[in-house]
């Protein structure tokens, strides 16, 4: 296999750019990809199932409470879900948590989600765009996202959907 790599490190750099260029842009399109995928338990069994599994499935204990009466928008449960989703992602891979609390709401034409965990604190939407991308989704349906998150105190994820 021939290697279109110059042996000169100065003459490689702008090869090794362009290819880190597309690799970030091809990464970002699987992200995007991926985030448009809907997860079939979502569908079939609403958000109470969904949320149940993610939780089972998280890598942190996951305790969860549910205040549901049937079923909200799709885009809602859509939305809810990723937000739920990582949001356990993110306790587990940078919380130092031990566990985290998942509680959905439904009262008085709004969904409310809240993900807290028991961890480390100082997340901030700033620090990356995971959560930045997560406000987004919840903004673009009429609610909003807060992330209370204070050194040492833990990590607390609300997020408050419209849903008639």
């Amino acid at each position: 296999m021939d290697s279109k790599l110059p042996a000169n490190g100065a003459q490689a750099k702008p090869i090794v750019a362009e290819t880190r260029e597309a690799l970030a842009a091809a990464l970002g399109e699987l992200r995007a990809l991926t985030h448009g995928i809907h997860p079939a338990i979502l569908t079939e069994r609403g958000l109470p199932a969904a949320l149940d599994e993610l939780c089972h499935r998280s890598a942190l204990t996951a305790h969860l409470r549910l205040f549901l009466d049937g079923r909200l928008p799709a885009p809602v449960e859509t939305a809810a879900y990723y937000v739920v989703s990582e949001a356990l992602t993110n306790a587990a891979k940078h919380s130092g948590a031990g566990e985290v609390r998942v509680a959905a709401t439904r009262e008085g034409g709004q969904l409310t989600i809240e993900v807290a965990d028991d961890g480390v604190g100082g997340a901030s939407a700033a620090n990356g765009s995971g959560l930045r991308g997560l406000a987004d989704r919840v903004e673009a349906l009429g609610g909003r996202l807060s992330v209370a998150s204070p050194p040492g105190g833990g990590t607390t994820l609300r997020a408050e959907f419209p849903c008639g």
